[in-house]
């Protein structure tokens, strides 16, 4: 049975959603473990941290991928 796919055009959104939500996950956990230490008031902390960071993040990627891609693609040989 044939998993369903979203179509193409979803590429651009999907991509620097995934890795949005990759990156801040991250980078939150590291930020709030070096501030606070490994507590629970730390873990506490950290969903509302990575939240934030997310809803900054998202929006942010979306503006920014296609001039990164423009700068790669003058980089690195295609």
């Amino acid at each position: 049975m044939p998993k369903a796919k979203l179509p193409k055009r979803y590429h651009m959104i999907v991509m620097p959603l995934i890795l949005s939500l990759l990156m801040t996950s991250v980078v939150s956990a590291i930020s709030i473990v070096r501030a606070q230490g490994l507590t629970t008031a730390a873990l506490a902390m950290w969903p509302s941290a990575w939240a934030i960071s997310w809803v900054i993040a998202f929006p942010v990627l979306l503006l920014v991928l296609p001039v990164v891609k423009r700068v790669t693609a003058a980089i690195v040989e295609m």
